[in-house]
């Protein structure tokens, strides 16, 4: 009995297979071992940004259907576990959770500072 490659799996195109073989995912049974959820939440930690389509696309290919068939109900039970798992993640190391951005506005008068001495300006008087 042979293995169905992610290449051949209903849902499952270059880029997704792709990125599923780089994270260790080669076979229908792989993904199936792993559950569609965490081939998903793998996916990501590995740094790839797939949208949940991703993970709708493995449950379909799991259940042997068309992504977009996926009934409404399981969408939302895949999406909470997805929710779950990423509660469960540990926060960034030596990065702290990125705070609201603010703008600050200089006046007129006020140069910027360069931290670089005698840097032109392009307003010299002299030539």
């Amino acid at each position: 009995m042979t293995q169905a490659s992610t290449l051949k799996m209903r849902n499952i195109g270059p880029k997704s297979s792709a990125w599923l073989r780089q994270v260790g995912l080669r076979t229908r049974e792989d993904i199936a071992a792993a559950g569609p959820v965490d081939a998903f939440m793998r996916v990501k930690r590995a740094g790839f940004r797939p949208s949940l389509n991703l993970l709708y696309a493995l449950e379909g290919a799991l259940a042997d259907c068309h992504w977009q068939e996926v009934p409404e109900a399981r969408r939302q039970v895949l999406v909470a576990e997805y929710e779950a798992a990423v509660a469960l993640l540990p926060a960034p190391r030596g990065r702290p959770a990125a705070g609201p951005v603010t703008t600050t506005q200089m006046q007129e008068d006020e140069a910027p500072q360069s931290g670089f001495l005698d840097e032109p300006t392009g307003d010299d008087e002299h030539e």
